[in-house]
This record gives C-alpha cells, sequence and structure tokens, in this order.
C-alpha cells in the first residue's frame, strides 16, 4: 500500500509561448483533450477503479482539492498496487473541464462545469508534444 508521500502535486502556470517548453498543465490538457476524442479517459472513482484493477490505467490524475482522506487513500494505494502513474492537479474544477464535463457555449468558454477528482487515462489516442512531456515528467519524479 501505498504511504501518501509518493505523489507528484502540479501548480497551475500561465501557458507557454510558440517556441518555449510546455508546462506540465497544458501538456496534461493537451493529452485529455486526445484521449477523450479517443474515448479514453475513465471519470469518477468507480470507473477509475475498475480501470486500474483491469491494467487497462496508463494515468490517474487526482485533484489535489478533494475533500473525502478516504478517497485519495484509496486511489493512491490502487496506483501502487498496479503500478500506475500518479499525477496530482490542484483543482477539481479544472480537471473536470478538461475531461470534458462541461458545457461550451458559442464562445469557447466553459459553463457548469462539474468537479472530476480521479481521472484515468486507458488511451492516449494519437502521440503529440504534450504525451511527450507527460512521458518525460513521469519518468523524473
Amino acid at each position: 500500500m501505498a504511504d501518501g508521500g509518493d505523489v507528484d502535486v502540479i501548480e497551475e502556470k500561465p501557458t507557454a509561448a510558440i517556441g518555449e517548453p510546455m508546462d506540465i498543465l497544458t501538456a496534461l490538457q493537451l493529452v485529455l483533450k486526445k484521449s477523450l476524442a479517443h474515448d479514453g479517459l475513465a471519470r469518477g472513482l468507480h470507473k477509475g477503479a475498475k480501470a486500474i484493477e483491469k491494467h487497462a490505467a496508463q494515468l490517474c490524475v487526482l485533484a489535489k482539492d478533494c475533500n473525502q482522506p478516504d478517497y485519495t487513500k484509496l486511489v493512491q494505494s490502487l496506483c501502487a498496487e498496479h503500478n500506475v502513474n500518479l499525477i496530482s492537479v490542484p483543482s477539481a474544477n479544472k480537471l473536470g473541464e478538461w475531461a470534458g464535463l462541461c458545457k461550451i457555449d458559442s464562445e469557447g468558454k466553459a459553463h457548469k462545469v462539474v468537479g472530476c477528482s480521479c481521472l484515468v487515462v486507458k488511451d492516449y489516442g494519437e502521440e503529440t508534444e504534450g504525451l511527450n512531456v507527460i512521458q518525460e515528467y513521469v519518468k523524473t519524479h
């Protein structure tokens, strides 16, 4: 079981300009967008736990602001037990928006965003620069 000390926490930063290296949150957002398009996301605790236990999970994303300690312990221990990489993001609402749990208006802004505390990537979709950034980050952390 995991002791909870090996979770990577990512703080939000402004997006990188063209030509600059991509930060981890921007890369994660691009990877989640591609995964959503290829039907490769498991959103929520139940579906996420099922994907991890079936060994279909490639990456797990956990919201740092989740207020249920049992929830976070379960996800961390499942990831440790099944050798799934775990990345932590600061906001469940941002994670929900990236996972497609919102309405997009005509101007491209997200409304009625539903928070998502746990998200599992089963299929990355196509290989992108964001995926390379995520894989390098996981190797080094």
